[in-house]
């Protein structure tokens, strides 16, 4: 046994875990969290999920025919079933291990949505029409300030 090993615990890292052979370190790999899961966010997520750096581990949805389809989803591209489904955004919204949202709800949920992630600390990516009045989206825009966070719209 090498100095210091414990038996069992081998002495090596995996190069994986430090990101080397060109796989990303765990730690720099973001967590994302999914709010509205139609067919516009189903396009969206499978482009992000095909980026080495990003795993989806939550859907929240009312539907649970969507959240389901969505969680087909998600495991068949990352390979495993990890991803965790939520009716109630706030209950996703509420995890720590979270880094980031995309937000693809109906249009009028958009403001409400982001504000909530925006208080729970979390990054967005969020589906346009942002906003339905000016008033919304300068309330969603001190938000955002206010937690510090980064805000990204898809405006394709």
């Amino acid at each position: 046994m090498a100095a210091g090993a414990m038996a069992g615990i081998p002495t090596f890292i995996p190069a994986r875990v430090l990101g080397r052979e060109g796989a990303v370190a765990p730690s720099e790999k973001i967590n994302l969290g999914v709010i509205g899961i139609g067919p516009r966010c189903t396009y969206v997520l499978t482009s992000m999920l095909g980026l080495k750096d990003v795993r989806c581990v939550a859907i929240a949805d009312v539907q649970k025919s969507r959240r389901e389809a969505g969680k087909a989803l998600v495991d068949k591209l990352s390979g495993n079933n990890d991803c965790v489904l939520y009716r109630d955004m706030r209950e996703m919204l509420a995890r720590k291990d979270i880094d980031a949202v995309v937000i693809a709800t109906p249009d009028h949920w958009h403001a409400l949505n982001a504000i909530h992630a925006a208080r729970a600390g979390k990054h967005i990516y969020c589906e346009k029409p942002l906003t339905r009045t000016v008033a919304e989206g300068r309330r969603l825009v001190t938000e955002v300030a206010k937690a510090k966070v980064t805000f990204q719209t898809g405006s394709q």
